[in-house]
């Protein structure tokens, strides 16, 4: 197996400190912001990912891994947005209405940055009205829903209703504690994930699919 690259291994490892100065040497070594999160960034997040789905990690190192990645993003996408360099897919996400836990839906956020993707974060308590709006507004790819009651459940039914009443062609992945798969179906949801490990296989997926 090939020796990872030290940024990379920052990420996976959750080295927060280190990763400005490693991104800096990648810049100066002449790698641009594009390859940089491609080629640096996103295989550390991936086997970040890889890793919460075999249970050799949990909640807590996904999260040191994602606020260094987070750290990473703060210099490159300025760099990114001069070069005129954008994602390839846009993603909205919110935990839906009635629902205030946010722990798992920004995992998911992030990890979806760390795919390459841009991603627009409603917040928590989202109404379906606000998930339409921006839906319209933003024109995104995805729409990631989050839930972490049984209470909030249908709320998510209803948010995916209200999209699709509104007619905008977009790919739905839904998920959270509560949720299962058979539930997923059952709402006219297009996808779903367990875990925020497995949210970017999803959301590929389902992409993948629309190309």
């Amino acid at each position: 197996m090939n020796e990872l690259h030290p940024l990379t291994q920052a990420v996976i490892n959750g080295r927060r400190k280190e990763v400005p100065d490693l991104v800096q040497q990648c810049l100066d070594a002449g790698e641009d912001a594009k390859s940089i999160v491609q080629d640096r960034l996103v295989p550390g997040m991936t086997v970040v990912g890889e890793r919460f789905k075999k249970n050799e990690i949990f909640v807590p190192e996904m999260l040191v891994a994602a606020r260094a990645m987070k750290e990473a993003l703060k210099i490159l996408e300025p760099l990114l947005v001069a070069a005129g360099v954008r994602p390839e897919h846009t993603a909205i996400i919110g935990t839906v209405e009635g629902d205030l836990h946010d722990i798992g839906k920004n995992l998911v956020a992030m990890m979806w940055k760390g795919a390459n993707m841009e991603v627009i974060d409603l917040g928590v308590n989202v109404p379906p009205a606000k998930f339409v709006e921006a839906i319209a507004q933003h024109k995104p790819h995805l729409v990631g829903l989050s839930a972490l009651l049984t209470t909030t459940m249908p709320a998510m039914r209803t948010t995916v209703k209200a999209i699709r009443d509104a007619g905008i062609p977009v790919k739905i992945v839904v998920g959270g504690a509560p949720i299962t798969r058979e539930f997923a179906e059952e709402i006219g949801a297009d996808g779903y994930s367990r875990d925020a490990g497995s949210a970017v296989d999803a959301a590929l997926e389902l992409l993948r699919a629309k190309a």
